[in-house]
C-alpha cells in the first residue's frame, strides 16, 4: 500500500493520475496547504521541503523498510519503475520520456505557477510580471504543441511525461491561454482527459476538496508565501 500525501493542485494531480493508471493501491492523506498542514513535524519528516505531493511506499519491491519520497518527478519515476509501466526500459526511449518530464519540472510547472501567482494572488497588480509569465507560458505551450505535431503523446506512447504535463494545462484559461491556438496540444489534451484513469484521478480531488475551495485566500497567503528559513 502507498500512502499519498496530497492536495488538489497540479503537482498533486500528477500522482493520482499515475496511481490510477498503474493500478497501484493507495490511501490519500489530505494535506491542507492553505491551513499550513505541510509544516507539521510528521509531514516534514517525509517531505523536508514542505511541499506536496509526497508518498510512503509500505511495500517496496525490495521487501525492505518503507520508502518515503517527495518531489513529484521523483515520485513518478519511482511509481513507473515499481509498476513496470509508463517509462520504457531501453535507454533511448527512457531518456526521451525523462527529458520531457524534466522540461515540465523545470519549465512548464514553475512558469505556469508564477503565472498563477502574479495574475491571481498578488494584491498589487504588477503588469510586467504578469506579461512576463503569461508570455513564457505561451512560449512553452508552443514548444509542446510543436512536439505533439507528429506523435500521439509526448514521447510516443503514453508515459509519465504526459501525466506530469497534463495537470498544468488544465487551468489554461487561468493562465490566459487559448487551446485553439495550439491544435496539436488541444488534440493531446482531449485524449488525456478522455482516459478513464484521468477521470478517476480528478474524482479523488472532488472527494478531498468537494467545494473546490481555493488554496489561497486571506491568511493562507501568509502561510504559503511568507515563509523564510526556519531557525536552527
Amino acid at each position: 500500500m502507498i500512502d499519498l500525501y496530497y492536495w488538489t493542485t497540479p503537482n498533486g494531480h500528477k500522482i493520482t493520475l499515475c496511481l490510477e493508471e498503474t493500478g497501484l493501491p493507495y490511501t490519500v492523506h489530505p494535506v491542507k496547504i492553505g491551513a499550513g498542514e505541510q509544516f507539521t513535524p510528521e509531514f516534514l519528516a517525509i517531505s523536508p521541503n514542505n511541499k506536496i505531493p509526497a508518498i510512503v511506499d509500505r511495500s517496496p519491491k525490495d521487501g525492505g523498510e518503507p520508502v518515503a519520497l517527495f518531489e513529484s518527478g521523483a515520485i513518478l519515476i519511482y511509481l513507473a519503475e515499481k509498476s513496470g509501466r509508463f517509462l520504457p526500459g531501453d535507454t533511448r526511449r527512457r531518456f526521451d520520456v525523462l527529458q520531457w518530464l524534466m522540461w515540465q519540472m523545470g519549465g512548464l510547472g514553475p512558469m505556469a505557477g508564477q503565472n498563477h501567482h502574479f495574475s491571481g494572488y498578488t494584491e498589487e497588480r504588477i503588469q510586467y510580471a504578469i506579461d512576463r509569465y503569461v508570455n513564457e507560458t505561451n512560449r512553452l505551450y508552443g514548444v509542446l504543441n510543436k512536439r505533439l505535431a507528429d506523435r500521439e503523446f509526448i514521447a510516443g506512447d503514453y508515459s509519465i511525461a504526459d501525466m506530469a504535463c497534463y495537470p498544468w494545462i488544465v487551468p489554461y484559461e487561468r493562465q490566459s491561454q487559448k487551446l485553439e491556438d495550439f491544435p496539436h496540444l488541444k488534440r493531446w489534451f482531449e485524449a488525456v482527459r478522455a482516459r478513464p484513469a484521468t477521470a478517476k484521478a480528478y474524482s479523488v480531488a472532488k472527494v478531498v476538496n468537494p467545494t473546490n475551495a481555493p488554496t489561497v485566500n486571506g491568511e493562507s497567503k501568509k502561510i504559503l508565501f511568507g515563509q523564510k528559513a526556519a531557525p536552527n
